[in-house]
């Protein structure tokens, strides 16, 4: 087991506090293993095995008809007599009221409560009407560069080597523990690509007309990071003859989102300083999600890096934004408590346009502000504006 830190350092305040820890995320990016992460962190606390309790509650491993009520007898059932006991629940948003099951054993029972999910609904307002603050959310991402090349320790290539693998193969674990080729690993995202889809989005919304859900979700992830809405979507679906409501797309959105296939990046008014409603961007759990559906080539590299350093930015609990600023527009504006990052992304700087950094010295304030860069030759400081190549700005300790 490779251990990824961040998250037992996020966690780790936690233990012990009457709050139930939530880990959720897309279906195979580590939540399981991170579980396994703080079995070990109790152990060598001294907990005794016993006294922790792991549940699977995936479609394989429990009764189809199983009943918050069934859940709840059988984890009572597992405590009976042990005095504190810490209890590990994964994948427990496929059993019906797991709230009410949950809200009672941390009411009525001596126990530390850890569940994972892969719907956002995990995360949502609706679980607070259970847990009125009593719950913590974690957040868990596919493998971010440093956390791969940690999986990588002992392969002997170059950091610039393992970074282009990483573009290209992505950072859901299950790739980074092998030595898959490419096609190898875009068919095995493929398979957790379907099983979101078939499992959690098309059979728990009974979803009718898969093949017109299939087309809107293509067109969605052929223009991951540009600006598209719900009517754009209808009307080029109208184009190809077919027919879907703006409302039915609104819903795919949303629940592509749930299922953490997708991420909004809303559009952030700098001038006026406020949240716009319309013109949001969307971004992919993770980069191979568009490979394993319309392969890999070059063309698509500008839209890969801003996936990726949207992805870093999140998971360093940023609130990720797009910038307006008058008609220009800033790639990415992170804001996190009273911190605030600017962002330009770029395969190059263009010789004849000073876009990347123009747009941002146009920004009247002294927050840091970046260009991100695959071409090293490109990288200094011009006008107080750092630019980075790409590798150095996801391994960055802090970016202040």
């Amino acid at each position: 087991m490779i251990i990824r830190p961040d998250y037992i350092q996020a966690i780790t305040p936690f233990i012990d506090q009457p709050l139930v820890k939530i880990l959720a995320g897309v279906r195979r990016c580590g939540k399981s293993t991170v579980f396994e992460m703080l079995v070990e962190e109790l152990r060598s606390r001294g907990i005794p095995d016993d006294h922790i309790i792991q549940k699977r509650y995936t479609e394989m491993d429990i009764p189809e008809d199983i009943s918050a009520a069934d859940m709840y007898k059988e984890l009572l059932e597992s405590i009976q007599g042990k005095g504190r006991c810490y209890l590990f629940l994964d994948e427990i948003q496929e059993v019906k009221g797991w709230e009410r099951c949950i809200n009672s054993l941390l009411e009525g029972q001596n126990v530390d409560i850890y569940v994972t999910g892969s719907n956002s609904r995990l995360m949502s307002s609706e679980i607070s009407t259970y847990l009125t603050g009593r719950f913590v959310s974690v957040p868990v991402y596919t493998l971010s560069f440093k956390e791969y090349l940690e999986f990588k320790k002992g392969d002997l290539r170059s950091e610039k080597e393992l970074l282009e693998e990483y573009i290209r193969l992505g950072g859901f674990p299950i790739i980074a523990l092998g030595n898959y080729d490419e096609q190898s690993a875009y068919q095995i995202v493929n398979g957790i690509y379907y099983t979101v889809i078939s499992r959690d989005i098309v059979k728990r919304h009974r979803i009718n007309r898969q093949d017109l859900f299939d087309r809107v979700v293509k067109y969605i992830i052929e223009n991951m990071g540009k600006t598209f809405s719900a009517s754009s979507i209808a009307k080029f679906l109208k184009s190809e003859h077919r027919t879907v409501s703006v409302e039915s797309i609104y819903n795919y959105l949303r629940w592509l989102e749930q299922a953490f296939i997708i991420y909004p990046c809303r559009r952030y008014d700098i001038q006026g300083k406020n949240i716009l409603k319309t013109q949001e961007k969307y971004y992919l759990a993770d980069v191979t999600l568009k490979y394993c559906l319309l392969g890999y080539n070059r063309k698509m590299l500008d839209g890969v890096l801003e996936n990726l350093v949207f992805l870093e930015m999140k998971r360093r609990g940023y609130q990720v934004y797009i910038g307006k600023n008058a008609a220009k527009e800033i790639d990415f504006i992170g804001v996190r408590r009273d911190e605030k990052i600017y962002v330009q992304v770029c395969v190059q700087l263009p010789e004849n346009s000073d876009r990347e950094i123009g747009n941002l010295m146009e920004i009247p304030d002294h927050y840091p502000k970046y260009v991100v860069t695959t071409n090293s030759m490109d990288t200094g400081i011009e006008n107080g504006i750092r630019i980075v190549h790409l590798s150095d700005f996801l391994l960055a300790e802090r970016w202040f």
